[in-house]
């Protein structure tokens, strides 16, 4: 066998694993260099295989035995442990571990890239530290706000806090990794050049912060509608970046703001709204308080042939009847007892207009009330939600509703309060004119 100038075939014996994929090579034909690389194409192979037979393994062990057996356990903390991944970071871990340990020895022959593998593994087993040691901190937080001594503490803060400092250290850790100098010489230069760095990149480091805590709690996604009257915000998030947030206004005007706002002012954001399928109506009519009185038996039974009141308005009838018969009240005089008002049952309509309209959610909170009465009369508020939250489908839904109601509230011999028109001027003045000419 010929000596080749990238390995002696002598010092080939300290790894059978490699003397035995060069003899294959040479069986196959290959030679010399050939030999070699073709020698370590089989090793790649058979690693990976041998490290996803092992991925395998682990992740049956911890997903199939470890999760069987914390399930079946009546402590609820372990079950936060599944929620937050522990059993996969876990797994990670001790994959790469196995991996440290073995494939040094496997590619003994090929010195040079043992010292990128070795690198490379270093930098995977910080990573996978940090996923256990986060998921970790993950599950101290859910744990601890389920705890009675926590429920009044800013848990998350606390989280952020130790999540910070975990991901510095991690940077940290991974530059000397890979420049094979000791963590202290690097934390000593760069607090030589902080002052410099904070001056230079003061921006940037906010943003990277701000983008880390967003990220951390979900506050804002790509795509999320939010509102920041400040900076004149209120649309769809296009993208966030280190420095930036470009927010598309629903006038298709392009806003960007720093990421940093995100954390140091407060915001508006809309999907919550989205995901639970309705959206908000809070809308009121305000009645003129002059036309409010109570209802005769007449205007009763004419307002009863109105389909949608017809169950109230005899379930009403029989409430009232007992109350006033077992409390002896004079009918003579309207105040006694009890008696059905058009706004009473104008309010009943409402209700039971919105429970019959196909595009009104009913799972979710749907009321009609009344507001403090103010110098515009008696506000009638309708607090529900549309079954959709498309902007659209919400005015149409809403202005189908009031168109409505503006029309049949006449029916109950109410007015809707606005402020002086020229028609109210008018038939003043002519009322005016008439009073005078008779007094004349």
């Amino acid at each position: 066998m010929e000596k080749s100038n990238i390995i002696n075939i002598t010092e080939q014996n300290t790894s059978s694993i490699y003397q035995w994929t060069f003899n294959l090579a040479e069986t196959l034909g290959a030679h010399n260099k050939s030999a070699h690389l073709l020698s370590a194409a089989f090793l790649i192979v058979a690693a990976f295989i041998l490290l996803l037979c092992l991925d395998y393994l682990l992740r049956f062990f911890f997903n199939s035995i470890v999760t069987a057996f914390i399930k079946k356990s009546k402590n609820n903390w372990d079950d936060k442990l599944l929620e937050n991944k522990v059993q996969i970071h876990l797994s990670r871990f001790i994959l790469i571990g196995i991996a440290q340990q073995v494939l040094p020895y496997v590619f003994i022959g090929f010195p040079s890239f043992i010292d990128i593998l070795t690198k490379l593994l270093g930098v995977l087993m910080i990573f996978a530290i940090y996923g256990v040691a986060n998921a970790l901190l993950k599950t101290s937080r859910d744990i601890l706000r389920t705890s009675k001594a926590f429920v009044d503490k800013p848990v998350d803060s606390y989280i952020q806090v130790l999540q910070i400092f975990l991901i510095f250290v991690v940077g940290t850790l991974i530059v000397s990794a890979l420049t094979g100098n000791s963590p202290w010489s690097f934390l000593v230069s760069l607090g030589a050049a902080s002052a410099i760095l904070m001056l230079v990149f003061k921006d940037t480091i906010l943003g990277f912060v701000a983008s880390i805590q967003v990220s951390a709690n979900d506050s804002v996604r790509v795509g999320d509608w939010i509102e920041m009257p400040k900076y004149g915000v209120d649309g769809d998030i296009l993208q966030i970046n280190l420095n930036n947030v470009r927010v598309q206004n629903w006038d298709k005007t392009i806003v960007t703001i720093p990421t940093y706002t995100l954390l140091s002012d407060s915001f508006k954001n809309y999907r919550g709204m989205q995901e639970s399928g309705g959206r908000r109506i809070k809308r009121s009519i305000n009645i003129k308080i002059s036309t409010i009185r109570y209802l005769g038996n007449e205007e009763i039974q004419k307002l009863k042939k109105i389909a949608l009141l017809t169950p109230y308005i005899e379930k009403r009838e029989i409430e009232i009847r007992e109350y006033n018969e077992k409390n002896q009240v004079d009918p003579k005089v309207l105040v006694n007892g009890r008696r059905m008002t058009n706004i009473g049952l104008f309010r009943a309509y409402i209700k039971a207009y919105a429970i019959q309209n196909p595009d009104i959610h009913q799972d979710l909170t749907l009321l009609v009330r009344q507001l403090a009465p103010n110098e515009y009369g008696l506000p009638l508020e309708l607090y529900m939600f549309t079954k959709g939250t498309q902007w659209s489908f919400f005015e149409d839904t809403m202005s189908d509703i009031f168109d409505h109601l503006f029309a049949a509230i006449k029916s109950f011999d109410l007015e809707v309060f606005e402020l002086p028109a020229s028609d109210d001027v008018r038939m003043h003045l002519e009322h005016k004119s008439a009073t005078s000419m008779l007094k004349q």
